[in-house]
């Protein structure tokens, strides 16, 4: 395993932008595509001032900021150590409230667009609701295993910031007994679950978005970084 300091001893600059120009170029189609498909009646109706379209605008535009600022975060502390030479031992903390929000905000701007929505996905709720109810089960199901098994410190990054965090062995419990990406392949699908609680059309293309445009991160930010920390030395 490669030890942060090496890797920040030996990395360049240019190591910084790896993958990000893909990733901001999958930001703006996926954002455009997404965009595109929702749907907003003359008469849609406003929640806290916004209609769903609205919400579904603010949501896409929560996510994208928030997998930027992810992007330059892991990036300057994996490469140049910046976040712990700024603020020390507060360095996860701070890291902690920055993300944590952000990430919240993501299923609550989309609750917020279904709850607004009127244009149904279909006319059959019974099997949306048996579906989003499984799809609600088996998110929260992964939730409660990055939680107990892989831990909130390694969910934020933590492998960037601690080299004891980043020798820490493969979690095999829980959902990652089954899958060895139990957050993104599982744990978002309580979004596509919420929408088909909701009933709602932009709370789907919401769900589709959101789960398309956090594999973008995984592709193009974090498995370039997993190679810096992982690979042998």
């Amino acid at each position: 395993m490669s030890r942060l300091d090496d890797i920040r001893a030996t990395s360049s600059w240019q190591d910084l932008f790896e993958g990000q120009p893909q990733h901001l170029g999958f930001a703006v189609m996926l954002s455009a595509g997404a965009m595109s498909l929702l749907v907003s009646p003359q008469d849609a109706p406003r929640l806290l001032g916004l209609s769903s379209t609205g919400w579904a605008t603010l949501s896409i535009a929560l996510a994208v900021v928030h997998q930027i600022i992810v992007a330059l975060v892991f990036r300057l502390q994996l490469h140049r150590n910046l976040l712990s030479r700024w603020l020390g031992d507060r360095d996860m903390v701070v890291w902690r409230l920055i993300f944590m929000p952000l990430l919240v905000a993501r299923p609550l701007s989309l609750i917020m667009a279904a709850w607004a929505d009127t244009t149904a996905i279909t006319n059959y709720r019974a099997p949306e609701i048996l579906f989003g109810t499984v799809l609600l089960a088996a998110s929260v199901w992964a939730l409660h295993s990055v939680i107990v098994h892989f831990t909130i410190l390694r969910a934020l990054g933590g492998d960037h910031f601690r080299d004891e965090i980043a020798a820490l062995p493969l979690v095999s419990e829980g959902v990652f007994k089954y899958t060895s990406n139990g957050m993104y392949g599982v744990a978002f699908l309580g979004l596509w679950g919420i929408a088909l609680l909701f009933g709602s059309w932009n709370a789907l293309v919401l769900a589709l978005f959101q789960h398309c445009y956090i594999w973008v991160h995984m592709y193009c930010t974090e498995s370039p970084d997993m190679r810096w920390i992982y690979s042998k030395p």
